[in-house]
């Protein structure tokens, strides 16, 4: 029979989701700011300043998550939410100080704060439900996510407003002040509604609390959501320039695509919640990575132009060519080799947004008049030109699928860990935070590094599915492992088949 639902417990779920929300959507607030700032000429900061600012709070916030789990695991969620949401606004209201690029690097270190709500959330969430609800309510809280795509889609409205589409530039200063506001009021809304709620075994030296973290399970757990999690915060920023330099759309049209991948993974997360709780964790993420591999294949091939030999003509007697004309060759014995020749580019009838990749073919005479030619010779070379323009309603579509598998993916990966620490999730979570987290702030840096070394976008879509492939075996090791320890006779059955 399942254990009963806790009085109250929904109540704490939605404070934990709302907080968390708004502390994801302060936690990549940098991402419209930063550029925002910039494009309108009010800071002239370099690209490496830019990249240091949009990184700075993700590290912070990763970086935190595991003291601040454990925090939570001894001392319960409530006050500790309550501390991190006013830490965070102090910093946010700050940047209205601001006058330097240390100065906003310094409140920017203040505000990444937030992302560390996370693992807070979780282990305050965890202490509140039985096993069987463990997925959904997690799943429900993950939805938090969603705060990324608020911040894109709203962030830049509010600043044309503030600022009067730039008449008034200064104005750009009352963005952090609402947001500093909103996070206030936040923590007297947890303060006053909340209940505090601490795991059963919260009395443990700090040598028994991080002892999880020697187990190998929790370093898997941690790459599978650096994928599904650091992967996903990495594009939330990526797909802007990915649109704007591989497809040439507008700023306004790059933000909406990213918001079009970023807004429905966070929403779906709770749908991973149930899942996870119906089919099991397990089942649930090698789907994931199945799909992961499928999607990531798809997209990391690049728009190209490929010319490769085609179908030549061969002389079928030996002879002297008397004369080549566009389509044809004449040889002195009166014989004649038709070819089809090029055909210009204003009367080839390709389409204009292909979805699969176009073959173009055509021949090109290599002899001359005069040449002697034996029997067999290449008198007309074959040209094949296949041309891919990675359509870009089929890239967009196929990374708002992949958005959505991740947002699944991210709730399964947490209903693993009340399963195997029940009584260490404020921890384990954090630390599988932080490993996902700094997913978020290394990834955008390998992408850069990979788009460097290779010239070519699509390099990260190769390093996804490369993390996607190794996350797949290494979960299948894990599942045949259990198998040959406890059912071998099933093992050998599933190894032969």
């Amino acid at each position: 029979m399942n254990e009963s639902i806790p009085t109250g417990a929904h109540r704490v779920l939605f404070l934990n989701t709302l907080a968390f929300t708004l502390c994801f959507a302060a936690w990549t607030f940098n991402g419209v700011m930063v550029t925002y700032l910039v494009d309108n000429g009010i800071y002239n900061w370099s690209q490496v300043e830019i990249g240091w600012l949009l990184g700075i709070p993700i590290l912070t916030g990763s970086i935190m998550r595991l003291p601040l789990g454990i925090m939570t695991d001894k001392y319960g969620g409530k006050w500790i939410f309550v501390g991190l949401l006013l830490l965070t606004a102090l910093p946010m209201y700050l940047l209205n100080f601001t006058e330097s690029f240390n100065w906003y690097a310094l409140m920017s270190f203040g505000f990444g704060l937030a992302g560390a709500g996370f693992a807070v959330g979780i282990g305050y969430t965890s202490v509140w439900y039985p096993k069987h609800w463990q997925g959904r309510a997690l799943g429900i809280f993950g939805a938090g996510n969603a705060g990324a795509a608020i911040t894109t889609l709203l962030a830049p409205t509010a600043l044309n407003y503030f600022t009067e589409n730039g008449q008034n530039p200064e104005a750009w200063k009352t963005l952090p002040t609402i947001y500093a506001a909103v996070l206030v009021v936040m923590a007297a809304l947890f303060a006053f509604l909340a209940k505090n709620k601490k795991p059963l075994v919260s009395t443990r030296t700090m040598a028994e609390t991080l002892k999880p973290l020697g187990n190998i399970r929790v370093w898997r757990f941690g790459l599978y959501y650096f994928l599904v999690f650091g992967c996903f915060v990495a594009l939330s920023q990526w797909l802007v320039p990915y649109f704007t330099n591989v497809y040439g759309t507008s700023l306004v049209i790059a933000g909406l695509f990213a918001s079009l991948f970023s807004l429905p993974s966070g929403v779906v997360r709770a749908l991973g919640g149930w899942m996870s709780d119906k089919f099991g964790a397990r089942k649930v993420m090698f789907g994931v990575f199945a799909w992961s591999i499928v999607i990531a294949a798809l997209l990391m091939i690049p728009k190209m132009e490929i010319f490769s030999p085609g179908k030549g003509v061969n002389a079928v007697q030996k002879g002297v060519v008397a004369e080549v004309k566009p389509n044809e060759i004449i040889m002195e014995s009166g014989k004649v080799y038709p070819f089809a020749g090029k055909i210009a580019e204003s009367d080839l009838t390709l389409d204009k947004a292909p979805i699969l990749p176009q073959k173009t073919s055509w021949q090109e005479p290599v002899v001359k008049p005069g040449d002697r030619v034996e029997k067999k010779e290449l008198l007309v070379k074959g040209v094949t030109r296949i041309n891919f323009e990675a359509n870009m309603w089929v890239f967009a579509v196929l990374t708002l699928i992949l958005g959505i598998v991740w947002g699944i993916g991210k709730a399964s990966v947490y209903k693993f860990i009340p399963d195997y620490f029940p009584n260490e999730v404020g921890v384990v979570g954090g630390m599988v935070g932080v490993i996902g987290g700094l997913g978020g702030f290394f990834c955008p840096i390998l992408f850069g590094y990979l788009l460097e070394g290779t010239g070519l976008w699509t390099s990260s879509w190769m390093f996804i599915l490369v993390l996607s492939i190794v996350c797949y075996w290494w979960m299948s090791k894990v599942v045949k492992s259990i198998l040959r320890r406890h059912a071998p006779e099933i093992s050998d059955k599933i190894e032969h088949h």
